[in-house]
């Protein structure tokens, strides 16, 4: 299968997305047609990616197998307003707006039409996204297996009940900002403990991503793996007490509830 993917709209999330796919090698550059609002927009991404870049969004809608809407959600019903007539019902139309339902979709395109709503967080831009991707009744097994391999040239992709994707933002959505703010902090503590603060930051990061790929690449429950570094009487175990003490699980859950809340009210 083989298909010309097309984006309208491409800022941070989208040119992550077209990196993904070009240095995978899952498309080529003239397999991928952009539209941009500013002719210097347009101008970088195809000096950048040897892409086709045009200003007409129609024309991106004419030509593309698969329309990835990469705009701001605001955007998104004057965009497919101005982009309907070169819609058919062939094409796969993803969403990779927060908010935009498939509902709200079906009602600007028509219920009869393919389409994904899709959430790719922003570890995209170093190619390292989990996102998380859910089809209308339209889409066929084979759509979907295409969509999966998009998605998956920029990082890891699971297929989640719409229900599930207020669950999504708080878990993977939001979560690379409580990831930040952890590391800030443990950089924090070692600033106060003598290292210095360049230091700091690049430990704490790789401590993170290694512990990470340690639960990827192992397959044991986090508990079997925390146990492993906690010695009877030792330090670790002093440390994960005094979280405990000041309740950082507890407010990692409740934060995430919060998150979950504030997406099903938006």
């Amino acid at each position: 299968m083989s298909n010309k993917v097309g984006f309208i709209g491409c800022g941070n999330m989208g040119s992550s997305m077209v990196q993904g796919l070009i240095k995978s090698g899952f498309l080529k550059s003239n397999e991928i047609i952009v539209s941009t609002k500013t002719e210097a927009s347009a101008k970088k991404l195809k000096d950048e990616f040897k892409i086709i870049t045009t200003l007409d969004s129609k024309l991106v809608a004419k030509s593309a197998d698969i329309l990835i809407l990469a705009v701001k959600p605001y955007m998104y019903k004057d965009v497919i307003n101005e982009i309907k007539e070169e819609l058919t019902k062939d094409k796969l139309i993803i969403s990779i707006a927060a908010g935009i339902t498939i509902e709200n979709m079906e009602n600007w395109v028509g219920s009869d039409y393919k389409i994904v709503r899709s959430m790719p967080n922003t570890p995209a831009l170093v190619g390292q996204a989990m996102s998380a991707i859910c089809p209308n009744i339209n889409v066929t097994k084979e759509d979907m297996e295409y969509c999966t391999k998009i998605f998956q040239s920029f990082g890891e992709c699971v297929e989640l009940a719409e229900k599930d994707f207020h669950g999504f933002i708080a878990l993977c959505g939001s979560s690379p900002a409580y990831i930040f703010m952890f590391i800030e902090a443990m950089a924090d503590g070692a600033v106060k403990l003598g290292i210095t603060r360049d230091k700091a930051y690049k430990m704490a990061a790789q401590s993170l991503l290694g512990s990470a790929k340690m639960v990827l690449d192992t397959g044991k429950h986090p508990a079997f793996l925390k146990d492993m570094v906690c010695s009877p009487a030792g330090t670790t175990i002093d440390a994960v007490a005094e979280l405990e003490k000041q309740g950082f699980r507890s407010a990692v859950i409740e934060a995430m509830v919060k998150c979950a809340d504030k997406s099903k009210n938006m």
